[in-house]
């Protein structure tokens, strides 16, 4: 007796078990991307919120968005870490937004343009405590070390030169 010639896709199953295994997968795809979507949108409010932040910062305290060091490094403590508390928030700031932004120049350009008073500070702290520094990811340390060295601003006077 002969047996009954079988399909291919019988071996597999119906053709809508096919169908519906293939739905199945591009769904879990598709919830993959949203994910993925999610992720970056949510990465993405947080940076500005950080950014928001420091810029109402910025407001309250003009003295340290646009600082004398001088002047500073010759107040009371209480001001220094309060400034050094500042540039902190500042760095923090940028860092968020320039990752979550990579691919968008305006952000890394505000962040150059806020970045240039703050050298002096950042010279002499890299130099008495390199560990500081070190608190920020590889890209954001070569990122000021970077314009540590445009702006020509070196140890032991760590002075912001022309750029």
């Amino acid at each position: 007796m002969s047996q009954p010639s079988v399909f291919w896709w019988q071996r597999y199953g119906t053709l809508a078990q096919m169908a519906q295994a293939t739905v199945a997968l591009l769904g879990f795809v598709a919830i993959l991307l949203q994910i993925n979507e999610i992720r970056t949108g949510s990465r993405a409010t947080s940076a500005r919120q950080a950014f928001l932040g420091y810029t109402d910062l910025a407001f309250k305290n003009p003295k340290f968005a646009q600082p004398d060091y001088e002047k500073i490094k010759a107040s009371g403590r209480d001001e220094q870490v309060q400034y050094e508390s500042f540039v902190t928030y500042f760095l923090y700031a940028c860092e968020e937004a320039i990752n979550a932004f990579a691919g968008k120049r305006e952000w890394l350009a505000s962040c150059d343009y806020d970045l240039k008073p703050h050298l002096p500070f950042l010279c002499e702290k890299n130099a008495a405590q390199p560990a500081y520094l070190a608190t920020y990811g590889a890209e954001t340390q070569q990122w000021i070390k970077a314009w540590l060295k445009t702006a020509s601003v070196t140890p032991p006077d760590c002075k912001l030169g022309k750029t």
